[in-house]
């Protein structure tokens, strides 16, 4: 680790697939037991970022280092400090918990006297100790990837690799798979590094890089990235609408109203949590309805791109995949993993 308490740093990281650049040229720092997410959408470079760094790929040029371990000249030190969780379901259906977790300590050479002690660890970590021995193809989605993080966790590691780690599952359990990661964070001082397309998810996240087309476009907290879209939308309905905004524009000449043809009283301001109360004490004209839009994420990837990050970037992704077919393995693929 960094003497500046970085765990993973990265130096014009570049990844291309014959004349396609999936990874274009990508500069970022992840702090020691910090949550940091990759937001962004589907072939924006998320996955390509995260198998390099966790060796799975080689870097085109540039590198990273990883708990001091350079990524291309010390891979076998990396895997040692990470655990991954891929996108994809990576279990043995047909053997039980117990035996994926003893079956990943072998590879990971964790001493037999040991294993038994840290597989019990996991399992009570991540509320699966009474199904350990049931096999996995009786779990539930949100049970499987529960193991997975368990899995990942075995070895002891100092980053945990998340691949978009509650794809297909409902929002329960969405929800249930983040209270076990933000108490991971918490009890273990690990460091968390996922990539997400969802939202939700990246608002867990200490710090987010946004990235699309390969490249990083913004990076800061949540609330930062949020803060410089602009103030909230402020949407005003009253018994007098043509009064009101009279009424409004004397007491508040800095207002600039919004054009909405849905929407005649609606205006952007700074802190609208705390002018609402302020409005409603004083204004002269009856307001019917009053609602505050804050800005999203959503709305900060809009500001950044020109469009919603939900946007399938399809041809991009096919594009991806074709020309990585070349070198036998796909952007996002586990590859040829080797531990």
């Amino acid at each position: 680790m960094d003497s500046n308490g970085d765990i993973i740093t990265t130096e014009d990281l570049v990844k291309k697939f014959g004349d396609l650049v999936a990874v274009d040229s990508v500069n970022f720092e992840v702090r020691a037991g910090e949550i940091f997410g990759f937001l962004g959408p589907n072939g924006a470079g998320k996955t390509t970022t995260m198998n390099m760094l966790s060796t799975i790929m080689k870097p085109t040029s540039g590198t990273a280092v990883i708990n001091g371990y350079d990524i291309v000249n010390h891979q076998n030190e990396v895997r040692e400090s990470i655990g991954m969780v891929f996108q994809d379901p990576s279990l043995d259906d047909t053997l039980t918990a117990r035996e994926n977790l003893e079956f990943h300590a072998v590879v990971y050479h964790i001493p037999r006297a040991e294993r038994a002690g840290r597989m019990k660890e996991v399992l009570e970590m991540v509320s699966l100790t009474d199904r350990a021995d049931d096999r996995v193809e009786t779990y539930s989605g949100g049970m499987k990837r529960r193991l997975e993080i368990a899995r990942g966790l075995l070895h002891y590691p100092k980053v945990l690799f998340l691949d978009e780690p509650t794809i297909g599952l409902d929002p329960q359990t969405r929800y249930h798979i983040w209270e076990y990661i933000e108490d991971l964070k918490k009890r273990e001082g690990i460091t968390i590094f996922l990539t997400t397309h969802y939202m939700e998810e990246a608002e867990h996240c200490d710090r987010i890089a946004v990235i699309d087309l390969g490249q990083i476009i913004a990076l800061d907290t949540p609330e930062r990235l949020k803060d410089d879209v602009g103030g909230d939308i402020i949407r005003l309905e009253t018994e007098d609408d043509d009064a009101a905004l009279a009424e409004l524009k004397e007491r508040y000449p800095e207002l600039e109203m919004i054009s909405d043809p849905e929407c005649k009283l609606c205006f952007e301001r700074e802190r609208g949590e705390e002018f609402v109360p302020e409005l409603i004490r004083e204004f002269g004209v009856k307001i019917v309805s009053i609602n505050i839009h804050r800005p999203t994420l959503d709305d900060v990837f809009l500001k950044l791109t020109g469009k919603e990050i939900r946007d399938d970037s399809g041809d991009r992704k096919e594009a991806m995949m074709k020309l990585a077919s070349r070198t036998g393995v796909a952007p996002g693929s586990r590859g040829n993993r080797r531990r």
